[in-house]
């Protein structure tokens, strides 16, 4: 389908969703849309992309046998969505949590149909921890982060706040900006779900208070 070849040719000739929406002059929303499905680029875009990637435009559109080396990336619609529902159902609005798993470790599960979603972190002012996602008890896609707390300001309440507002287009942490009150949340993400890293903020007027690293994406 159109959006696979796409995220596999923007791949292959080594660019991030950034660096491609510049050079379409577009923004990296609306790269992040089409190749999740969920718009298809007009024609005057196809035609860009086909200069881009050097291909014809029937190879970047057309089902063909001869695209075999194309990742089989299934349900890909399903699985955002599914990643969203579970982040907004586990840490961010403290549910389905359960006994630690580990020594020291703090758990939450969230299942839905055919999919399972687990959170497993260790620490508090230091903390590190994996997402894992299972698609019929198979193990299809993991966000490993690392973060600290610098300051006695910080405030859980509102890094959960942040993380609730996660949506379809950044199914990772929180959203690019959000403000309330005093508190600021910043993060910054390159890739998509497929394959990311990324790196969020927290500041309390002017000084930073909160910092936090992520990476992550499919596993076949």
């Amino acid at each position: 389908m159109f959006h696979d070849k796409l995220i596999y040719y923007r791949k292959k000739n080594m660019l991030t969703q950034e660096e491609l929406a510049e050079k379409l002059c577009v923004s990296r929303q609306t790269i992040t849309k089409w190749e999740n499905g969920m718009i298809t680029p007009g024609l005057e875009y196809m035609i860009d992309l086909s200069h881009i990637f050097g291909i014809t435009i029937d190879r970047l559109i057309k089902d063909d046998d001869c695209f075999s080396d194309t990742p089989q990336l299934t349900n890909t619609n399903q699985l955002i969505k599914f990643l969203v529902e579970a982040k907004k159902a586990t840490y961010a609005s403290h549910q389905n949590k359960i006994q630690s798993t580990r020594k020291d470790s703090h758990d939450y599960i969230y299942h839905s149909g055919k999919y399972t979603y687990y959170d497993t972190f260790f620490g508090a002012s230091s903390f590190s921890g994996q997402e894992l996602v299972y698609e019929n008890e198979q193990v299809c896609w993991s966000m490993n982060y690392y973060g600290q707390v610098l300051s006695d300001d910080f405030n859980s309440h509102f890094l959960k706040e942040a993380l609730l507002m996660v949506d379809e287009l950044r199914p990772f942490r929180g959203p690019e900006i959000y403000t309330n009150g005093e508190y600021t949340y910043i993060s910054k993400v390159i890739g998509d779900y497929s394959l990311f890293h990324g790196y969020e903020e927290i500041y309390y007027q002017s000084n930073k208070i909160y910092e936090a690293m992520f990476h992550g994406g499919l596993i076949k």
